[in-house]
């Protein structure tokens, strides 16, 4: 296993990834228009992971995600609805709005600190009740343990697990000291056969970073460059404003392209992200608008 991270091992010119970061900070702004806010919109997988949610919870974020296209007739929907394994078939009963995902978190969320049978079984049964993508998290004491065989053996089994379904692999970056560690963790994902890398629960501080992304887009072009194979990234964890949204997607489409940044290839988990979203956009055609608190 040692040898696919060295097959990929290119380190950055110390402090090159923070300057590059900046630059792209600096010209963010002409982003922050109607247009391509819409667009991060459309990438969202708005996220209900609280303990407190239950059937009326989120048959109430379906009656809303429905009654969307409605209220706002010129922004597009969510990418996908992401809930507890449990909530599945609530969403898919009440879900009746046309090209949206159902997705589920699984496989011992958000610590992986269960039993790998446990893992596999909770994956097969969230897509049997009907999820069409798991993001499931990456055991990262293993990890850091050097348990790469172990890990990428995990994985392996839950995505054949969830068959169908498109496998989200969170790496937990928050807890990595260095960036190697951020790439290492990329690449095996990638190679046990993730169709997205993810940053982060949204349960550990810190979340989802600049940084973090641009070494994961950085991965993902190298495997894409070795394997042929397109890997998706998805930001979350603490991501509320909509100008940082931007960053991540401008992050993206400079390593990788413009054809990445979209839904198929390109996510945001968030909550709160997805009101701000529509207050800025109400606010770029109006400064006299209100604030929107739709979800």
């Amino acid at each position: 296993m040692q040898n696919i991270f060295e097959q990929y091992m290119i380190e950055p010119v110390p402090g090159q990834i923070e300057k590059n970061i900046q630059d792209i900070q600096k010209t963010s702004e002409q982003y922050v228009n109607v247009e391509y806010l819409k667009k991060i919109f459309s990438m969202i997988d708005l996220t209900s992971l609280n303990t407190q949610d239950n059937d009326t919870d989120i048959v109430n974020l379906c009656r809303k995600v429905n009654e969307f296209s409605g209220k706002f007739k010129d922004m597009p929907p969510v990418a996908a609805i992401c809930v507890w394994p449990s909530l599945v078939s609530t969403v898919r009963r009440n879900l009746q709005a046309g090209g949206i995902k159902v997705a589920s978190v699984a496989g011992g969320f958000p610590s992986s600190q269960t039993f790998r049978e446990i893992k596999i079984n909770e994956t097969a049964m969230a897509v049997e009740a009907g999820a069409d993508e798991i993001d499931i998290v990456m055991p990262v004491g293993r990890f850091l343990d050097g348990d790469y065989i172990g890990v990428a053996g995990e994985i392996k089994e839950m995505k054949l697990a969830a068959g169908p379904a498109h496998l989200k692999v969170i790496l937990e970056t928050g807890v990595f000291e260095n960036e190697t560690d951020i790439r290492n963790a990329s690449l095996l994902a990638m190679h046990a056969g993730a169709d997205f890398i993810k940053t982060s629960t949204g349960k550990v501080s810190p979340a989802a970073s600049f940084h973090a992304v641009y070494v994961m887009a950085l991965a993902v072009r190298d495997f894409y460059r070795r394997t042929g194979k397109k890997v998706g990234i998805k930001p979350a964890g603490g991501i509320v404003e909509p100008a940082d949204a931007v960053i991540y997607a401008l992050i993206t489409e400079r390593i990788l392209g413009e054809e990445w940044v979209k839904p198929e290839l390109f996510r945001i988990g968030a909550s709160r992200l997805s009101n701000n979203i529509l207050t800025a956009v109400n606010k770029l055609r109006s400064e006299a608008a209100s604030d929107i608190t739709w979800f």
